[in-house]
């Protein structure tokens, strides 16, 4: 599994200003929803629902929100850039500048944990997050997400 098969180009975003985590599940559900074609409510109700279980915010600026969806039939990811940081209750109480979502089927467990595993792993290294964070064109950004893999096999 690579990001690319994970990630749509249309479902990396850069956004300027996001008030809330509220309103950053709803910037979330909508790239899904059009990237995808997932109901946003649906996108948005278990992104919450998740949330309320315990912080995606893995630290270091970085928040892994993730949720399974009826509906969704193959693991799907968003990734979101904010220009200005968000509080998120992450466990080292940094706000959060990088946000990438991941949507799975109710039904599977193990695609599930891989994707999570293979994005966490991306999001660890500090190369991977200087590049993003210096970066605000989605291309671009999409760019950095689905080659970081190839440089660390390398």
């Amino acid at each position: 599994m690579n990001i690319g098969d994970i990630l749509d180009q249309n479902a990396v975003k850069t956004i300027s200003a996001c008030t809330s985590k509220k309103r950053l599940f709803h910037d979330i559900s909508e790239l899904a929803s059009g990237s995808y074609d997932l109901e946003a409510t649906s996108v948005i109700e278990a992104l919450i629902e998740r949330e309320g279980l315990g912080p995606t915010g893995v630290g270091h600026g970085i928040a892994l929100p993730h949720a399974r969806i009826d509906g969704v039939t193959t693991v799907c990811g968003v990734f979101i850039r904010l220009e200005k940081p968000l509080d998120f209750d992450a466990v080292d109480r940094q706000p959060v500048d990088l946000v990438f979502a991941l949507l799975a089927p109710k039904t599977q467990g193990v695609e599930h944990l891989k994707a999570l595993a293979l994005v966490s792993r991306t999001m660890r290294d500090p190369d991977v997050c200087a590049k993003l964070r210096a970066n605000s064109d989605a291309g671009t950004i999409y760019t950095i997400l689905t080659e970081s893999q190839a440089i660390q096999a390398a």
